[in-house]
């Protein structure tokens, strides 16, 4: 049986299905402006980052501005009492997520002796900007590491993880990767997302691939699992859940079968986002770093997290 499309999840809603029908009407008589249209809606972060915004800064926390480009700025979160000298670890979110959901497993590392550094990348969270696109994250993971690596480890959830492991392969300096949940490679996203606003056909997708590739001077391949096996040499965790219905589990099992020092753990029940918090991963990431996870309260299988039934795609 072939997987749900995970895009029309993206579409479910009356206002979404609203501004489908909109894009398929224009794209139809007029496909240069469909394709603007397209990217508009594409490329813009669903839900906002208004919600993240309005979260307070929790106690031991603070948020710094990174410059970036465009007069924009990046937000960059960091414990205010974090051990000198300690090694640091970078953690960046998902598509449509924020630095706060890696809080939980920020304070695991410094409580294992890490400095954790969590990044709002464009568009999301605290940073500046209302678009963005994964070749400008990758530029984001730059600018954070000109400032504040090398880094012990990275950590990234969704796209993030896709675009640490294209900042990875770019030479982006870190000693060993945990991939939470990667996304797809971009070229299969815009499949599904051409699919799921009903222009599957008419090459919509190619079209946006092409003027994504042409305004950011990326190929698309450079985000494939052949292209990345080539040059990601760092020992990688990947960590995905076998009923994650936003990222389907193929993605990470391909990077598995490519990447040269590659090791797939799956999980059961926790879907894309809940593997976050989960204390059976976030000891899984600790001991790929190295590290040694703090003694907990509390403990939590990924079985047990199955058993509650809840799945926050």
């Amino acid at each position: 049986m072939p997987h749900p499309n995970p895009a029309a999840t993206f579409f479910a809603s009356p206002l979404a299905r609203a501004a489908a029908g909109l894009l398929r009407r224009v794209d139809r008589v007029a496909p240069r402006a469909g394709t603007d249209l397209a990217l508009r809606l594409f490329l813009t972060p669903l839900p906002t980052k208004l919600a993240a915004r309005r979260r307070a800064v929790p106690a031991g926390w603070r948020v710094e501005r990174l410059p970036f480009e465009n007069g924009s700025d990046l937000a960059l979160w960091r414990l205010a009492a974090a051990a000198e000298g300690a090694p640091r670890v970078l953690l960046v979110h998902g598509w449509g997520g924020d630095a706060q959901q890696l809080l939980p497993l920020g304070e695991q590392l410094a409580a294992a002796g890490y400095e954790p550094l969590l990044l709002d990348l464009p568009a999301h969270g605290r940073a500046g900007g209302w678009r963005s696109n994964l070749v400008q994250w990758t530029r984001a993971l730059f600018a954070v590491s000109s400032r504040h690596g090398p880094w012990a480890g990275v950590v990234g959830h969704s796209l993030g993880a896709r675009a640490l492991a294209h900042a990875l392969a770019r030479g982006l300096p870190a000693e060993r990767a945990a991939l939470i949940a990667a996304a797809p490679p971009p070229r299969q996203f815009l499949g599904w997302f051409a699919h799921a606003i009903g222009l599957a056909e008419g090459g919509l997708a190619e079209r946006m691939a092409r003027r994504i590739e042409a305004r950011e001077g990326v190929a698309m391949q450079r985000f494939e699992p052949d292209w990345l096996a080539q040059h990601l040499h760092q020992p990688t965790l990947l960590v995905h859940d076998r009923g994650d219905r936003t990222a389907p589990l193929a993605g990470s099992e391909a990077l598995a079968r490519a990447l040269p020092d590659a090791r797939l753990l799956c999980t059961e029940g926790l879907g894309h986002r809940r593997l976050l918090d989960n204390d059976a991963v976030q000891a899984a990431v600790l001991a790929h770093l190295g590290a040694t996870p703090a003694p907990r309260a509390r403990t939590q299988s990924a079985k047990a997290a199955a058993s509650s039934g809840r799945d926050s795609q």
